[in-house]
Order: C-alpha cells, then structure tokens, then sequence
C-alpha cells in the first residue's frame, strides 16, 4: 500500500509538473502566433486568404485549427490576421469561404455589408488593439439586402420595421449604379452592379473613416479592399 501511495504522490507530481510545463508551452504557443501574425503584411494576409478561397472552391479545405487544443490556445488572447466586414447571408461563412480556422479572422457581419457606427468601432477595435492590417468587405452575388434597397428606391415602397433603416444606407450606391446603367445592361446585372457599387463605397467609406483607419491607411500601415462573392461557385473576387 505504501509502495502504491508513494506512486501515486510521484504520479501526481509528474502530472502537476507537466501541467507547469504545458501552460509555459501554451505560453510560448501563443506569443510566437502573436508575432508571426505581426510581421504578416497586408498584401501577404491578402494571398493566405485567396489560396483558403481557392482550395474551398476546389474541394481541398483543410479546415484549419478547429478543434479542441486550437480553443484552448486562443483562451488568453488572439491574433487574427484580416478583418471581414460581411453580409449576415447564411450561405456565406467568412471562415469557411477562405479555409481558416479559429482565431484567423476577426468576423463582423451584418446584411448588406454596411458600415454602421458599432461595426467601424469593431474594426477599429481590431486595428488599433490587435494590430490586423488587412479588411475585407465581402459582399456577394444576389444580395438580399441590396435587392430590397433597389426594390424600394424602384418602386418607391416602404418597408417593414428596423428594415428600412438598413435600406437606406445602401441606396446611394444604387443611385450611382444606375447612373451608370446602359442599354448594354442584361437582366440582373443593375442589381449586380449595385451589390459591387456598394462594397466599393463601404470600402471608401472605411478608408477615409477618421481618425483611426484613415490614418492608417494614409501610413500603409492598412489595407481596406473589397471581395466580392460568387453564390454559384464559391469564388471570390477582388476589387481594391
């Protein structure tokens, strides 16, 4: 009995040694992700992002840092490389669309991608605290929130609740789509055109947004671009 309870002491100081040594370790895990995340550059983050996009769309996501030892290292802190400013449209996952995993992305989405006053403090939290140098305004094909702003500006019809608010916020890129609109124009693509007028003008927005992201920007010390979502094949595209 002696000879087990003496095992069980030494047992339990390995374990309570291993448990020192593997909170140093998480430590260590952690701080080197912080600066490796540091040195990346916006334009390097950039094309991480779009290799996860292209092995999405080809069937190879690797499905990074999901399960439990990558929660457990995010406990005390985070690192995430880009921001992304996207629609609430269930169909599109900012994490799953470019194949990163927990902690990468720094998530705010709300329909129709727009840049109200919570959603700039939360990418100013973001830029100013955890130092991210990449924001991505992903829009996407068909978006619903710009198809009921350009049914409304069309049509002259209101809308139901806290809707029209949000509504409203996207017609002035419709207007500047329209005013491009030609006869060469095939059906669906004056909605096309705003979804895209939209995301540069939430991109336009953000980068004169003052005094903290366009200051950054102004240093080249951030990127703001746009994405744009293709529902029929997963794809993303630029537009800087």
């Amino acid at each position: 009995m002696r000879f087990k309870h003496n095992l069980s002491r030494r047992s339990l100081l390995h374990i309570i040694g291993f448990g020192a040594l593997a909170t140093r370790l998480g430590l260590d895990l952690i701080q080197p992700e912080s600066a490796v995340a540091a040195t990346l550059s916006a334009d390097a983050v950039l094309k991480q992002l779009m290799a996860g996009n292209q092995r999405f769309i080809t069937g190879q996501s690797i499905s990074p840092d999901h399960g439990l030892e990558r929660i457990r290292s995010l406990v005390q802190s985070q690192s995430p490389v880009a921001v992304i400013l996207g629609c609430a449209d269930s169909r599109v996952p900012p994490e799953l669309i470019f194949d990163q995993g927990l902690g990468s992305l720094f998530t705010i989405r709300v329909a129709g991608n727009i840049a109200d006053d919570a959603s700039l403090g939360s990418i100013e939290y973001a830029v100013d605290s955890l130092n991210v140098k990449l924001v991505m305004v992903l829009g996407h094909e068909r978006c619903g929130a710009v198809t009921a702003a350009l049914n409304a500006l069309t049509n002259g019809t209101h809308l139901p609740g806290h809707l029209e608010s949000l509504t409203k916020v996207i017609e002035p890129a419709i207007v500047q789509a329209k005013q491009q609109q030609s006869e060469a124009f095939q059906p669906g693509e004056l909605l096309d055109q705003s979804v895209r007028a939209n995301i540069r003008a939430v991109v336009q927005a953000l980068s004169t947004s003052q005094p903290i992201l366009a200051q950054r920007v102004k240093q080249k010390t951030l990127k703001i671009v746009g994405g744009y979502y293709d529902l029929d094949s997963g794809t993303v595209e630029t537009i800087i």
